[in-house]
């Protein structure tokens, strides 16, 4: 008798989506790289560097730096406690909580996808609903080495 064949298991690679139109922005989202590498069973796969324009911000705001990573969370992550941990890494790196909607910030960490997790709830929606609207997040996406 042949052994059954395994089945995979089913991928959780989580997609991060990185933000900075304040303070080093180069110098911010390398940090924020360094901090999801620990998050990370494995090397994180992370795209080149992006300049884009403010989507939906204050007049005025500068250009973005943006890139995207994923990153193959550790046991026992959920979407949740994964989204925790990016908000205490944006405060660690001097976010604010807002006073203006969209307003400029030094870091901005956007959970995209999680695996096949879908989520609706006020803390977290999965897949993020408007990644597939945004070229900050779509154009790093497909050059993520």
């Amino acid at each position: 008798m042949n052994p059954s064949p395994e089945v995979p298991a089913p991928s959780r690679r989580a997609f991060v989506a990185l933000g900075s139109n304040q303070g080093d922005s180069v110098a911010l989202l390398r940090q924020a790289g360094t901090w999801l590498e620990g998050l990370s069973r494995s090397p994180l796969r992370r795209s080149s560097l992006w300049r884009s324009s403010p989507v939906d911000c204050p007049p005025g705001s500068p250009a973005f730096l943006n890139a995207v990573v994923a990153l193959e969370p550790l046991p026992g992550v959920t979407p949740e406690s994964l989204l925790l941990e990016l908000q205490a890494i944006e405060r660690a790196l001097g976010r604010r909580p807002k006073r203006v909607l969209n307003e400029p910030r030094p870091l901005d960490l956007d959970l995209i996808a999680f695996g096949e997790e879908t989520r609706q709830s006020e803390q977290l929606t999965l897949p993020h609903p408007r990644a597939h609207r945004r070229r900050f997040v779509l154009e790093p996406c497909r050059d993520r080495s």
